[in-house]
């Protein structure tokens, strides 16, 4: 999978939780409320920590997170993070790409919930479909947050927009060490893996709508979209270049607005 530095993931944590569905939260709190004894939930590459600390204060107490993600780095920030609600921490990294049926069931076993947020659009529909049979066998309900499900929206407008928008999808289909990734067909697939294996489920949108306020990130999201759709059409540079210098002027002068579009997914045996 790819590598996201401390840096990106701090920048774009108050995207995160802003974006976040609150009646989803609520659907998976109110469900493990009557759990007993302490709640066991484990975050599927968890990076610093920012998951767990949107959840911890709106879910039930006596929580036991296991926080799981191939870099180690990442991992011990999170696992210095207090977070209201949490008894204990136990930090692992692990490659999730090597996932496979043993140890997604030694990793669920015995889990109230498992969760993760802006994974699933990274991965493969075998993942996903692996993930989902190993969470009904372990009894787990699951919340998995901010899943991109393609739509880009920026303003003001510009005709290279929806060329962009087009060429940022198909690179995120590339191979993130999963095979090929699922990118905006995500949410669905995800939903359809969940249903087959025995869940209910719900899903609601939890779009980034980013304004004056989020510069940074903007600058880095269009930056890093020109790059994804310059290695996709290598022979569109120029345009792709000049669409990259009028997104950043609008930026710099505070009229830019951009929208990514996101979705929840919940889901209960």
């Amino acid at each position: 999978m790819g590598d996201f530095s401390a840096d990106w993931l701090a920048l774009r944590e108050p995207a995160d939780h802003a974006a976040r569905s609150v009646r989803l939260t609520r659907a998976i709190a109110e469900r493990l409320e009557g759990s007993t004894g302490r709640l066991r939930l484990v975050d599927l590459a968890a990076g610093t920590g920012s998951n767990m600390r949107y959840l911890a204060p709106r879910l039930p107490p006596r929580q036991r997170w296991r926080l799981v993600d191939h870099d180690a780095a990442l991992l011990r920030v999170a696992a210095r993070a207090p977070a209201e609600n949490v008894a204990a921490i136990a930090a692992e990294p692990f490659d999730l790409s090597t996932l496979d049926p043993p140890s997604a069931r030694e990793l669920f076993e015995g889990a109230s919930l498992v969760t993760a947020s802006a994974l699933l659009d990274l991965v493969s529909g075998p993942f996903v479909r692996l993930v989902c049979a190993a969470c009904r066998g372990a009894g787990a309900a699951v919340l998995f947050a901010l899943t991109f499900d393609g739509r880009i929206e920026c303003s003001p407008a510009d005709p290279e927009d929806d060329a962009v928008r087009g060429l940022v999808n198909r690179h995120q289909r590339r191979d993130k060490g999963f095979g090929a990734a699922l990118g905006p067909a995500a949410g669905e697939e995800t939903a359809r893996a969940l249903a087959a294996a025995g869940f209910s489920v719900e899903r609601d949108r939890s779009d980034w709508r980013l304004t004056h306020n989020d510069a940074e990130l903007q600058r880095q999201l269009i930056e890093g979209w020109a790059r994804a759709a310059g290695e996709i059409d290598p022979e569109r540079t120029a345009a792709i270049d000049a669409w990259r210098a009028r997104r950043l002027a609008h930026v710099a002068e505070g009229r830019s607005q951009i929208v990514v579009g996101h979705e929840d997914i919940a889901a209960w045996p």
